[in-house]
C-alpha cells in the first residue's frame, strides 16, 4: 500500500484525491492547508488527518507520496522539502514558476534519491495517444508546419477568485497556466525547439501577465508550428486544436478540448480504417483521467524502480519553452537556442 498526502485542497485537489481513491494499492492518509475549512471534505470522505503545517505532516504521518496542489509559485519550496523527507512527489503543472526553481525541484529529488512526476495529462487523452503512434509510424512522412490554438475564457470571476491568480509570481497568464499543456504536447509530438518568437498582451482581463499570446516555434527538425493561445474568448471556451501537417497527410485532433480527431487524413490509409480510428476515439474521448494514470504510474514507478512517464526533466523542458515565449515577446527579438 503506498500512502498518499496532498498539499493545497484548492480545486485540482479534487482530482487528486479521487484519483487516488481509484487505485488499488493507493491511500489518502493526510492533507495539508492553510485554510482549515478546505480540508473538511477530505477529512468526511476519506477520514484523513488535517495538518495546517506541511513540515509537521511530513514529519508525523507515514508517507510514501506527496502530491502538491498549491498555487504554481510555490511548488518548489514545498517539493524540495518532501524530496529531503524523502518523499516521492507529484506535482501539478506547470512544475514551478521558473526554471531555477524547477532545477530546485530536480536536484532536489535526485539528491534524495525520490520519483518526481509533472502533471501533464493530456498525453494520457486517446487522441493525443493515437496521434503519437501515427507520428511514430512516421505515417505523415517529413512534417512541414502544426498549428496549435487554445481559445478559451476564463472571465474575470475566474482571477478573482483568489489574490494569486493572474499574478506573474504564482500563476501566470495563459500560457504559463492553460496553453502550458498543449506546448507539453507540441514537445511529445515534434521534439526540441531551436527558435522562438512571439508576442503577448493583456487585453481584457485585470491582471498582471497575459491573457493572449501568439508564437512561432522552430523545431530542432526545422519543422514550424504556429501558437495562439488566449483566455477571452466569449462567452465560453472555443476551440483547443492542434493541426500538424506532413507530405503524407494532415491531422487535426480539436474540439473545445482538443478531443477528437476533427481531421484525418493519411495517404495510404482507407477511408474505412480512418473511420475506425475517429470512431475508437469518439467512444471514449477522455479515457481513463489522465490524473489517475499518472498517479498510478507513479506507484508503479516506485515499485520497478523506474522514472515516471512524466518527469522533472519533462516539466523543465516545456516550462522553458514559456520562458522563451516571454522573453521574446519582452525583447521584442527571436530567441535562438543554444
Amino acid at each position: 500500500m503506498m500512502n498518499f498526502a496532498i498539499v493545497g485542497c484548492g480545486f485540482i485537489a479534487k482530482k487528486h484525491a479521487t484519483s487516488i481513491d481509484n487505485i488499488e494499492g493507493a491511500k489518502l492518509v493526510a492533507v495539508c492547508d492553510k485554510v482549515p475549512e478546505l480540508m473538511l471534505p477530505y477529512v468526511e470522505q476519506y477520514g484523513v488527518k488535517e495538518y495546517e503545517d506541511f513540515e509537521t505532516m511530513l514529519k508525523i504521518e507515514d508517507i510514501d507520496i506527496v502530491n502538491i496542489c498549491t498555487p504554481s509559485g510555490s511548488h518548489a519550496t514545498l517539493a524540495e522539502l518532501a524530496a529531503k523527507y524523502g518523499k516521492h512527489v507529484i506535482v501539478e503543472k506547470p512544475i514551478a514558476m521558473s526554471s531555477e526553481q524547477s532545477t530546485r525541484i530536480i536536484q532536489a529529488a535526485r539528491a534524495n534519491d525520490v520519483k518526481l512526476a509533472v502533471v501533464h495529462p493530456n498525453r494520457f487523452r486517446p487522441v493525443a495517444i493515437k496521434l503519437k503512434a501515427i507520428l511514430e509510424a512516421n505515417l505523415l512522412g517529413k512534417i512541414s508546419h502544426a498549428l496549435c490554438i487554445v481559445n478559451w475564457n476564463r472571465g474575470q470571476e475566474y482571477y478573482n477568485q483568489a489574490t494569486w491568480r493572474g499574478t506573474k509570481e504564482f500563476d501566470g497568464g495563459v500560457l504559463m497556466n492553460q496553453a502550458i499543456h498543449n506546448l507539453d504536447l507540441l514537445l511529445w509530438f515534434l521534439g526540441k525547439p531551436s527558435k522562438v518568437v512571439s508576442m503577448e498582451a493583456t487585453r481584457l482581463r485585470e491582471i498582471e501577465a497575459e491573457d493572449v499570446s501568439t508564437g512561432i516555434i522552430t523545431f530542432e527538425s526545422g519543422v514550424l508550428a504556429t501558437v495562439q493561445a488566449s483566455t477571452t474568448a466569449y462567452a465560453k471556451n472555443f476551440e483547443e486544436s492542434i493541426t500538424i501537417f506532413g507530405e503524407k497527410g494532415t491531422v487535426k485532433i480539436g474540439g473545445t478540448n482538443a478531443l477528437y480527431f476533427e481531421y484525418l487524413d493519411i495517404e495510404g490509409i482507407n477511408t474505412e480504417k480512418l473511420k475506425e480510428w475517429k470512431g475508437i476515439v469518439k467512444s471514449d474521448p477522455w479515457g481513463t483521467p489522465g490524473h489517475e494514470q499518472i498517479i498510478k504510474d507513479m506507484v508503479q514507478a516506485i515499485k520497478e524502480n523506474r522514472s515516471p512517464a512524466i518527469t522533472g526533466e519533462d516539466g523543465l523542458a516545456v516550462l522553458n519553452l514559456v520562458e522563451l515565449f516571454y522573453e521574446s515577446a519582452k525583447e521584442n527579438r527571436i530567441i535562438t537556442l543554444a
